[in-house]
């Protein structure tokens, strides 16, 4: 499969390239990294995402290069767009049913729920992140990886490994950032502006949240909320909720944290919210992501729903208590 979209990437001038709205490092990395490996094959590339890029990301070099605004590439004649870490198309956020009429769509995924969208798909749950995919691409492509390229893959793997700790660290993790470290990225550097530091407010925020903690009946799940109230008492934003799930998850004898963001208010009883799930590697939580449309890893998965927070919380925590079949790794 990655020679047909190397094929395809070789007969293309035009190509945009997108990751999943509220990106995560392995989104930007990727993102970033098929962006400037394709510019240097002379093609012209635009590299989009809804969401403003984190801060925490934005030490990356010609991250910049990364737009929110569509006016570059919507009206173009486009030879083929890539959409990268999107286990379904509408991940990309609102542009997603204008990206689906187009002629060429690429589908570069790690996400074992991938939906299969688009005309040519490369999905590759054993992969530890999307970016050690596009490095393998990159290799194919024989293009040199850079500062700027090694620097991105770097910090996609490093993020979505959670600093090789979680299970989807696998020997291609530490042999690609290895040689990434090799051709420039700096793991000092990154380390720093990833992990380095925190923002007062993002302090509080983690106070509020852990005042929010729930923990289920049966003792094997525990429940976070943030509300649009708690970022805006602490002067946050969405991206300083990053990382806040791992407290819950590292609480003895947890099974699986939920952390439950409202994303949207109207002033009535039901509101938009986003679920993250974590798991300790008992509780296959994609499976229970998929119950609300979402999907993810095992370990890690997410949704988005309309819904009254309590009835959430409890149903949540029933998929978890009474079904025994997402309680079992396959």
């Amino acid at each position: 499969m990655i020679k047909r979209i190397i094929d395809r990437l070789k007969k293309s001038r035009r190509i945009l390239v997108v990751s999943h709205a509220n990106p995560d490092g392995d989104a930007i990395g990727a993102l970033l990294a098929t962006g400037l490996a394709l510019r240097s094959m002379d093609k012209t590339v635009f590299m989009y995402n809804e969401s403003v890029i984190p801060t925490v990301y934005r030490f990356l070099p010609s991250v910049q290069a990364i737009s929110q605004k569509t006016e570059p590439w919507i009206d173009q004649e486009l030879d083929a767009i890539m959409v990268l870490d999107c286990g379904a198309l509408e991940r990309v956020g609102k542009m997603a049913p204008i990206i689906g009429k187009a002629n060429t769509i690429i589908n570069i995924d790690h996400h074992v729920t991938n939906t299969r969208f688009g005309h040519v798909h490369l999905i590759d749950a054993d992969a530890c992140a999307t970016s050690e995919i596009i490095y393998r691409m990159i290799k194919q492509l024989n293009i040199d990886f850079t500062c700027p390229i090694a620097t991105a893959i770097y910090t996609g793997i490093l993020t979505d490994t959670g600093s090789f700790r979680f299970s989807n660290t696998n020997k291609a993790a530490f042999a690609i950032c290895s040689e990434m470290i090799a051709n420039g990225a700096n793991p000092y550097e990154v380390a720093q502006h990833v992990y380095g530091h925190y923002s007062l407010g993002r302090i509080k925020l983690l106070n509020l949240a852990l005042d929010s903690l729930e923990i289920s009946p049966n003792g094997r799940m525990s429940i976070m909320s943030l509300t649009q109230g708690m970022l805006d008492e602490t002067g946050t934003q969405a991206e300083d909720i990053d990382g806040i799930i791992n407290y819950a998850r590292r609480i003895e004898d947890v099974k699986v944290a939920a952390l439950i963001h409202e994303e949207a208010g109207n002033g009535r009883e039901r509101r938009q919210y986003h679920v993250s799930l974590r798991s300790d590697g008992n509780v296959n939580v994609a499976r229970i992501a998929a119950r609300f449309g979402g999907g993810g890893h095992a370990n890690a998965a997410g949704f988005s729903v309309e819904a009254a927070l309590p009835e959430l919380k409890d149903k949540i925590v029933e998929l978890i208590e009474t079904t025994p079949g997402l309680c079992e790794m396959n």
